[in-house]
């Protein structure tokens, strides 16, 4: 492992990504004193390179045709006779037989035949003979000569028609998307006859194909432990495949061909930076390996790594592929332009880009998408950084290629670590912002912007600390100037500011504090702390129209909280008197109180605020047992009035309000019924008065 790599490793980079999804989970019970409370898989079966044969074919009575299936070295002859042409393995070798192609995905075994392809015997000279299932094996029943049976696979791809002489063979194209295999052929995703493609016929092609995997994990033949991996890759088995790759490499781990199937399969996994050390490998151990250059060249795109993408794509002597070239030339473009709205704070451009080159391939970049975490968090969209945090996909590095690659003008795994130190100071975990910073400085030491950043995250953290302190001690003025030192690093901090606003509030400075509560909600809209002290500042400056509205929010954030309760119940009784309405009648808290008389009704319902009455009857069960829960919602609701009417006693009363159904529960405001609820679930009763509490 080089150094850069063994440092990342300490650094313990392979949970990064892990830790930047939990660090939106934020818990200022402790870390934010101080607080006080005045209330595409990858593809199939590929094209076979085949060795050149010199000379002209042997007999034109002959034509073979090579095999790319789950057999990659395997033949069929249409020689007559037994004659079989000689099985040829590459092991050890640089013709790459069986490698999984770049430009399809496996399916599962149970997709149906494309448009045409039906099984058919038309054209064969043998009555009993079935159309030919690829396998790989050598086939006893041969065609008649200079013909190829309908149903089989041309070396092509394509369908030669019956009576077609053979002609020099092509390489196979099996699994790619394009070949057109014709009556009861092959298909994509492991199917072979059409009586197998219906119901229980991919269930039973899955069955053979595991119990053929599980018997060439014990083979010591490398080419047969492939052609398995090959199957169970192209039926969607991937794990599996993998397993077997594994053991083919472990009998011939000098064979390019099972390094390139195992990257294929690890891409198919998402495990990309396995797989871009096994494309690696194989490259190595073949430099000229065409499909293992172009195969990391679309995991560096996908990563967002256009250098190392355009150093495979672009092989001097090879073909460039045009839709290659054009996709990086887009992903590139995106990126730039990304690059330079990031460095003049034009983070809606930044984040329109990211996004586009997401769009154009790079789908599993985490430094792209924590791009956009950024550049949320610079928007003061926190909901949405935390969105797209849950969306930053892992990745390990573990080659050089991947770990020495730069984002923004810094190595790549230093800018995530720089990302998660700008979300632990946006929620206060200022210790943890520390950590993250100094792990982005010790990756890449040199970066200017990552200097910057690890000296104001030290500074703001001891300019909070000290304010703490001072807070504690009760010396409020001196902790306000400590959370002002560190708001002149970090004007954005909403914890700063609402750890001020306590400082002012103890000081009698309620404007002030309403001022920077009104700063930090527009950072953290749903911040309850800066929401329960600009509510107290306002009670304060006797503001109850905003007071009141705070404490609404609050009641919805914080149902159970009886502190939050009790100061909402009081500055709701002060905006009535200062409408001039009558507040005499109007309690906090108690127990549900019992309604016998039909005045006393009438009365109970009309005084101020909601009232939840519960017609109820003695004997009945139902009644029984909501009666308790009933007394906790009391509890929790100090706001409301709880009422009950035992209708055999009060019978009066449930003529009157037509009680039929038991228990029944109604809502009053102002006495009007506005609900009605028969039989609720404990739920349905609570949700309904939690929305009549406000």
């Amino acid at each position: 492992m080089s150094h850069s790599g063994k440092r990342i490793s300490e650094l313990g980079l392979d949970t990064l990504t892990d830790r930047l999804r939990d660090s939106l989970t934020c818990d200022n019970n402790n870390t934010n004193k101080p607080d006080f409370r005045e209330l595409d898989l990858g593809s199939p079966v590929s094209p076979l390179r085949t060795r050149q044969t010199s000379g002209p074919a042997t007999s034109s009575l002959t034509t073979t045709t090579t095999s790319s299936s789950s057999s990659s070295s395997g033949s069929v002859s249409g020689r007559n006779g037994l004659n079989l042409v000689p099985r040829r393995s590459d092991s050890g070798s640089n013709n790459h037989s069986g490698e999984l192609s770049v430009e399809s995905s496996p399916t599962s075994a149970s997709r149906g035949f494309k448009p045409g392809h039906r099984s058919s015997d038309s054209g064969s000279s043998h009555p009993n003979q079935n159309p030919l299932i690829y396998s790989g094996a050598t086939s006893l029943n041969s065609p008649p000569l200079n013909v190829l049976p309908t149903g089989n696979i041309c070396p092509s791809g394509k369908i030669l028609k019956t009576g077609m002489a053979g002609r020099s063979s092509k390489t196979d194209v099996l699994g790619s998307g394009t070949g057109n295999y014709g009556h009861g052929s092959v298909m994509r995703g492991g199917s072979a006859l059409k009586s197998e493609a219906g119901s229980g016929g991919a269930a039973a092609v899955n069955l053979r194909s595991m119990d053929s995997a599980r018997r060439a994990m014990g083979s010591l033949d490398p080419e047969e432990v492939k052609r398995a991996g090959n199957e169970q890759y192209r039926v969607g088995n991937l794990a599996e495949a993998l397993g077997l790759y594994d053991r083919a490499i472990a009998i011939s781990p000098g064979n390019a061909t099972y390094r390139f199937n195992r990257a294929v399969a690890l891409a198919g996994l998402r495990r990309l930076a396995e797989a871009v050390r096994e494309c690696e490998e194989a490259i190595r151990l073949d430099p000229g390996y065409a499909k293992a250059h172009h195969r990391l060249g679309t995991i560096f795109l996908r990563l967002g790594q256009v250098e190392n993408a355009r150093r495979h794509f672009c092989l001097p002597g090879y073909h460039v592929d045009g839709n290659e070239l054009q996709k990086l030339q887009a992903v590139e473009m995106h990126l730039s332009k990304c690059t330079d709205a990031r460095k003049i704070a034009d983070w809606r451009t930044a984040l329109r880009e990211a996004d586009a080159a997401i769009v154009a391939g790079v789908d599993a970049s985490p430094q792209l998408y924590s791009c956009k975490v950024e550049a949320f968090l610079k928007l003061h969209q926190l909901e949405d950084a935390n969105s797209s945090l849950s969306n930053v996909p892992k990745f390990e590095p573990s080659a050089p290629s991947c770990s020495q690659s730069k984002i923004f003008g810094m190595l790549s795994e230093a800018y995530l670590f720089f990302v998660q130190a700008q979300i632990e100071m946006a929620f206060g975990r200022f210790e943890n912002a520390v950590t993250a910073a100094e792990k982005a400085g010790q990756i890449d030491p040199r970066n200017v912007e990552i200097s910057v950043l690890l000296n104001n995250v030290r500074l703001v953290s001891r300019a909070r600390a000290r304010g703490n302190d001072l807070f504690k001690s009760e010396r409020f003025t001196e902790a306000s100037s400590a959370y002002g030192e560190g708001l002149r690093l970090d004007p954005s901090n909403a914890i700063l500011l609402c750890n001020r606003a306590a400082c002012w509030y103890k000081l009698g400075l309620w404007e002030r504090s309403v001022d920077d509560c009104n700063q930090a909600l527009l950072i953290q809209p749903n911040y309850t702390k800066a929401l329960l002290r600009r509510a107290a500042s306002n009670s304060k400056l006797e503001r109850w129209t905003e007071s009141v509205r705070d404490y609404e929010v609050l009641r919805r954030e914080l149902p159970n909280d009886n502190e939050v309760a009790e100061s909402f119940f009081h500055a709701q009784v002060a905006l009535k008197k200062s409408r001039g309405e009558d507040v005499s009648n109007m309690k906090f808290g108690g127990e549900v109180e019992l309604v016998s008389g039909l005045e006393q009704f009438k009365a109970a319902i009309s005084s101020p605020g909601a009232s939840v009455v519960h017609f109820k009857s003695a004997s009945n069960l139902r009644c029984k047992q909501i009666s308790p829960f009933l007394d906790t919602l009391c509890g929790r609701y100090p706001s409301i009035n709880f009422l009950k009417v035992d209708v055999e006693e009060s019978q009066a009363i449930a003529i009157a309000e037509n009680v039929r159904i038991l228990p029944t529960f109604k809502i009053y405001k102002n006495g009007s019924r506005v609900k009605e609820m028969v039989c609720p679930s404990p739920e349905v009763l609570e949700s309904s008065v939690r929305h009549y509490s406000f």
